[in-house]
């Protein structure tokens, strides 16, 4: 469990190199839009072969159409709510110069929305005596860069001091871990129905959040490079999840 935590963190830990990214770098639009797409052609490929595949080679089709659905419904939900509350951009590069303190801590609940699934995805991966998805935690990483960078842009212009910006999204990381860990402690004396049906669940709410956010901004920002950056990024994963 502590191992599913640490690898949890760590790809929590890119909201806090995000953070630090946004609040001293000058990195373009452009160069973030293609950082989110390559990293979005990252998490698809990791989800399709990394959640998805072994899902339906463990617990069969029912339990992948189900989880796919209900993670997809649940997400869109929570986005929605989110998004009522000012946290539709928060993948998005532009600094959020005017945005409210309540936009910007809904960013970081938008975070929270993205992360959870994503985290116990790398804690299930570990069920098993498994190796942890290196493609899953690449994925993961690349796709909180850009969204902290956002979204701290937004709490500093909300008169934020550094110090409270970094604590936050260090929290953010630990929630990760902690969601990790659950992943990996609750599941593992669970049937390999609802094992699948749990990885579908966080495939289909990531599977959700590339279409809504991550891939309708980098097309914004880096235009039509995206699609090249995004199976460039899918061969990547591929190869990392078969190569051993």
């Amino acid at each position: 469990m502590l191992t599913a935590a640490f690898w949890g963190f760590v790809g929590g830990a890119a909201l806090i190199v995000g953070a630090l990214l946004g609040l001293y770098a000058r990195a373009s639009n452009r160069t973030i839009g293609l950082v989110m797409a390559f990293g979005a052609g990252v998490l698809l490929s990791a989800v399709s072969f990394e959640l998805t595949l072994e899902a339906f080679e463990g617990g069969g089709s029912k339990a992948v159409m189900f989880g796919l659905t209900a993670g997809a419904l649940t997400f869109f939900v929570g986005d929605w709510l989110v998004d009522n509350r000012g946290g539709h951009r928060r993948k998005s590069p532009i600094a959020q110069t005017h945005a409210s303190q309540g936009g910007a801590m809904a960013l970081v609940l938008g975070a929270l929305l993205d992360g959870i699934p994503e985290s116990a995805a790398i804690g299930s991966s570990l069920l098993g005596g498994g190796e942890v998805g290196v493609a899953m935690v690449a994925a993961v990483f690349l796709s909180n860069v850009p969204e902290s960078m956002s979204a701290s842009a937004g709490l500093k212009a909300a008169d934020r001091s550094t110090r409270y910006i970094l604590g936050l999204w260090g929290a953010v990381a630990v929630v990760s871990a902690i969601a990790a860990a659950l992943g990996y402690a609750v599941l593992g004396s669970a049937s390999p129905e609802a094992l699948a049906f749990v990885q579908c669940f966080a495939a289909g709410a990531i599977i959700t959040m590339l279409g809504d956010t991550m891939v309708p901004e980098a097309t914004e920002h880096a235009g039509k490079l995206v699609g090249l950056l995004i199976v460039a990024g899918f061969i990547l994963a591929f190869l990392l999840s078969h190569a051993v």
